[in-house]
């Protein structure tokens, strides 16, 4: 029963995620008039702020990873044994893929409507790895940390994140392969999907190497 509860929670903080990022992106881009980066901007604010409240929220129940890369982060630090690292791996994808469902339903829009969006190239993918080793430094460097300050960090990153990197900043596997079913403003070409995971587990390596050049994280 605990361990049903942790993967409810990773299914329903992803899928609420990705409603957050694709819906957000939906609305930006019918009231942006044509205007970019407006639409960036709203898609970038809404996301940071959605994570903040869906982290302090779901945290307790299950660590409130929303993010294999968060989930593959723990088990390789021994938090998580590898049945739960599956079982949230799976409750991420599936989450994140209704997630977008329910943005679609909510604009009225076909579902599945596979993206046509290309985000292809050696930018993209070094803008991946970039974002997911910032992202993956921040919880290794923030492990002792309270909910809500975790919360607030990856929020702010994140929305950082949607305008330094080329690529704005998927650095989630489960979001990646949920977004190449939305052909909106947040969608992803679904052959480009393999190579934005690659270079995300890239960032999650090098983040973990930069750890521990970095030493001991103070009491």
């Amino acid at each position: 029963m605990k361990n049903a509860r942790k993967f409810f929670a990773e299914a329903l903080g992803t899928g609420l995620l990705l409603a957050i990022v694709v819906g957000s992106g939906i609305m930006a881009e019918r009231l942006a008039d044509g205007n970019t980066a407006i639409a960036l901007l709203a898609n970038a604010l809404a996301t940071g702020a959605g994570l903040f409240v869906l982290i302090v929220v779901l945290a307790p129940v299950s660590g409130a990873h929303f993010n294999p890369l968060a989930s593959l982060n723990a088990w390789r630090d021994g938090a998580l044994c590898t049945r739960a690292l599956f079982g949230n791996i799976t409750a991420q994808i599936i989450g994140a893929i209704l997630g977008v469902a329910l943005a679609h339903l909510m604009f009225e829009l076909p579902f599945p409507l596979w993206s046509e969006k290309v985000r292809h190239g050696n930018g993209q993918w070094i803008s991946e790895a970039v974002a997911s080793f910032g992202l993956i430094l921040l919880l290794l460097r923030l492990q002792k940390q309270s909910a809500p300050l975790i919360a607030a960090a990856v929020g702010l990153y994140i929305t950082s994140a949607y305008w330094f990197t080329a690529s704005t900043s998927f650095a989630n596997p489960a979001v990646t392969i949920a977004r190449s079913f939305s052909n909106t403003f947040a969608g992803i070409l679904p052959a480009d999907v393999p190579y934005f995971i690659l270079a995300q587990l890239g960032g999650l390596l090098l983040a973990r190497v930069a750890h521990l050049l970095l030493g001991p994280v103070p009491e």
